[in-house]
């Protein structure tokens, strides 16, 4: 199976991909202008590596998981991807994507520490569910 994992933000959205599962590899994020034009640009990068699932890191059990468990979905929607969509738990994967980065490059919200956190959530969503 070929996945690419979502961190979904209203200014940034990160990617990561694997086709293995003990290879994840972050994708350049997209800067998110509008929904449409950052579900065109997910779309985009689902066909052009072939993906068969998606993975989308949701603040699982919070106050705030039912209203992003809708704006996913609608976002989604946008993308009209035909594929499994599965939902991984993203807590604190922003703060770890920050802890690898943390004096290595000087920090620039382009989007890498988004798509290192997508990484993390295609990385838990694998462990837990792939053999």
């Amino acid at each position: 199976m070929k996945y690419i994992a979502i961190d979904l933000g209203l200014k940034r959205i990160g990617l990561a991909y694997s086709a293995h599962k003990e290879i994840v590899t972050p994708l350049p994020a997209i800067i998110r202008k509008n929904r449409n034009q950052a579900s065109l640009e997910v779309k985009k990068a689902i066909k052009e590596w072939e993906v068969d699932a998606v993975v989308i890191g949701i603040p699982l059990g919070g106050s705030s998981e039912d209203e992003m468990r809708r704006r996913i979905e609608h976002f989604m929607n946008l993308v009209d991807f035909e594929g499994e969509i599965f939902y991984q738990d993203e807590a604190g994967s922003s703060l770890e994507a920050e802890q690898m980065m943390k004096g290595k490059i000087k920090y620039i919200r382009d989007g890498r520490v988004d798509s290192l956190s997508a990484m993390i959530i295609l990385q838990r969503f694998l462990q837990l569910n792939t053999k």
